[in-house]
């Protein structure tokens, strides 16, 4: 592999993050190839159903995520040029935007649809086919097509999972917790259209409705993780649940150093990387040398792969931020 390919910027991956790299990028192009067939079947099947509806509405949002990743791999491998000082590193973010805003957008979109069609009391129909010689309801069909397709995702989804936490990347992440729920879509399009076969046609637009519940809130939880990263928010774990250890990682280390009395820093996500500002406070005031600087820095830099950029500056007093 090329040495382009094992790199973010000036950062160069380490190995065991390299193979993980390459693992998610083959996962993505499967994910992309199965949803193809899968959009393909729903839509031969569609029929007049809601819930089977908003489920292929929902697949076809499913390919925004893994797109987003593979272009923003692409293009955060650029090294940073003086227009872009600190890298490509935000294109995960804006990626994880895009994918954020179309969930919210088509979910808003379907609950407002299904919503209308339940209240107009509107009556879906599922006719029948001819295969082979043998008429068929349709719903069978769609209902096999619903249970096929519905676990792979959910596999895949836990296997992405734990190459979004190596990698650091919220749009793998997200796109991993969008597969990793495929099965309540499928179990809610089997409702709608047993519904409909059985005379209550009512399932078919309140599963229509939970479907879009499901994707509106995708939505909305990943635009505000998004949007936090993008304004500079305190850097997270992957899943946004907790601060991330690093930052006090590298507090712990300059607090250390026999010639700090006091340090605190702040840490911003790029993306699949940090920027630091490290303060630190010297003992009795006393200037530290360019040697130390340099050395306090790189040890910093080697703590975590992730440290892509980190500065150190020497200050009185450390600011209310990081103190």
């Amino acid at each position: 592999m090329s040495r382009e390919t094992v790199r973010f910027g000036h950062t160069e991956l380490p190995e065991r993050q390299a193979k993980v790299l390459r693992r998610a990028i083959r996962l993505e192009w499967i994910t992309i190839g199965f949803l193809a067939v899968t959009v393909t079947l729903v839509f031969l099947v569609l029929g007049s159903s809601q819930a089977m509806k908003a489920a292929w509405i929902e697949d076809l949002l499913s390919f925004i995520p893994p797109i987003a990743f593979l272009i923003a791999v692409r293009i955060n491998r650029k090294l940073p040029t003086k227009r872009h000082p600190y890298g490509f590193h935000r294109s995960v973010g804006v990626g994880h935007l895009v994918a954020a805003v179309a969930l919210a957008t088509m979910g808003t979109y379907l609950i407002v649809d299904s919503t209308i069609g339940l209240v107009a009391a509107e009556h879906p129909t599922i006719g029948t086919v001819e295969i082979l010689g043998s008429t068929i309801w349709l719903g069978w069909l769609m209902i096999a097509v619903m249970a096929v397709t519905a676990l792979p995702p959910v596999f895949i989804g836990r296997i992405k999972l734990k190459l979004a936490e190596d990698l650091h990347n919220k749009v793998l992440y997200a796109d991993a917790d969008m597969n990793k729920a495929n099965w309540m879509t499928a179990l809610g399009s089997i409702i709608g259209v047993t519904g409909i076969g059985i005379g209550l046609w009512w399932l078919d637009a309140a599963a229509a409705i939970f479907i879009a519940a499901s994707i509106l809130w995708d939505g909305i939880r990943n635009l505000r993780a998004a949007l936090a990263d993008l304004m500079d928010e305190r850097a997270t774990t992957f899943d946004d649940k907790k601060p991330h250890p690093v930052a006090a990682r590298v507090d712990d280390y300059l607090r250390a150093l026999p010639w700090v009395a006091a340090a605190g820093s702040r840490m911003r996500d790029e993306g699949h990387v940090f920027h630091i500002e490290a303060f630190v406070v010297p003992v009795d005031g006393r200037l530290p040398t360019l040697d130390e600087l340099e050395e306090a820095r790189q040890a910093c830099i080697d703590i975590d792969w992730k440290v892509q950029d980190i500065v150190l500056v020497p200050i009185r007093e450390l600011p209310e931020v990081v103190s």
